[in-house]
């Protein structure tokens, strides 16, 4: 199917470009996603597809623009429910299993194929790190993907061990029947106020995509991601390289103050080294001093040492 892809300015303006990608209706209707592109100024065979996390979307321009200087035309997905795809009849980020996503995934690997690339690097932030770990290890000797970059990538849940071993198999089981129960999200009320620059932060993106508050979870969230995770737990095999990033502590803060500046204040990072560690393959696991959990929103210095490292990783495995 190599027919001509359409893309119209983003919002992002400073040439992002934007394109739909139209899928069969689910279980809520009409189902859409978003393919945003950036290409280098440079002709280039080298592409970057990234994954955003849970309650997010793209909207890092400081990364594609990296991307961009050194070589990678630049993809990212908004995801079914998410950002710029989100439609008036469904629910926010709703979904039943995480393997729903790889039709997106499939489809925009599809297009940066179809526009003379010949190399993938896959990069997934927080639930985008579990989801596109997962996609590669599902698609080992995948044409296209020749790397994995994970940024705090959601291995586990950030609970306590009790809460983790006794409540969420139930929590999950329950999800499954009844998908749209809602369960308390416990996500830190600091985070987003960190980033944002109308708070604390210095970033601009739109707080009804990327909200202040999400007191509440879909049961059927949980449901995906546990079943998700269970695979993680085992130990999945890659066929590429993978690089995968976590900040150097995770913090509660009940306050501002500089623990919301300077640590993971979503997910322990503690889980994530642990579990990227079972990855079997060629894995790199990486600790940025006082990362955010979003590491390349983190302070000028700590995201100039994630793209110092991340680019010589990426040379040193030839791409």
């Amino acid at each position: 199917m190599h027919h001509h892809i359409n893309y119209q300015p983003d919002i992002l303006g400073n040439d992002f470009e934007q394109t739909i990608l139209p899928f069969p209706d689910d279980f809520e209707g009409k189902v859409i996603a978003t393919l945003i592109r950036k290409k280098a100024q440079i002709k280039t065979n080298k592409a970057v597809l990234y994954i955003h996390g849970f309650i997010d979307y793209f909207f890092q321009t400081e990364m594609a623009d990296q991307f961009n200087q050194h070589g990678f035309d630049f993809y990212a997905l908004d995801l079914r429910k998410y950002g710029r795809s989100i439609l008036p009849h469904q629910k926010y980020y709703n979904v039943h299993e995480l393997s729903e996503y790889d039709a997106e995934i499939t489809q925009a690997l599809d297009i940066i194929g179809q526009e003379n690339h010949d190399s993938v690097l896959l990069c997934g932030h927080s639930t985008g790190g579990l989801t596109t770990t997962l996609y590669a290890a599902h698609h080992p000797n995948h044409p296209l993907i020749k790397a994995l970059w994970c940024n705090s990538p959601f291995y586990d849940f950030n609970m306590n061990i009790i809460k983790k071993k006794m409540a969420l198999p139930k929590l999950s089981r329950l999800g499954k029947i009844f998908p749209n129960l809602r369960f308390p999200s416990e996500l830190n009320k600091w985070y987003t106020k960190s980033l944002h620059k109308e708070f604390y932060g210095e970033w601009d993106f739109n707080l009804d995509w990327k909200k202040v508050r999400y007191p509440l979870v879909y049961l059927s969230f949980v449901h995906a991601i546990f079943e998700a995770q269970k695979e993680i737990h085992q130990g999945v095999k890659l066929s590429i390289p993978a690089l995968i990033m976590h900040s150097h502590q995770t913090k509660y803060p009940k306050r501002w103050g500089k623990d919301a500046q300077s640590s993971d204040i979503i997910l322990n990072i503690k889980d994530i080294e642990k579990y990227a560690n079972k990855i079997k393959g060629n894995v790199t696991v990486m600790t940025i001093g006082n990362g955010l959990h979003d590491l390349v929103l983190s302070s000028l210095e700590t995201r100039q040492t994630v793209y110092q490292n991340l680019f010589e990783w990426l040379k040193q495995n030839n791409l």
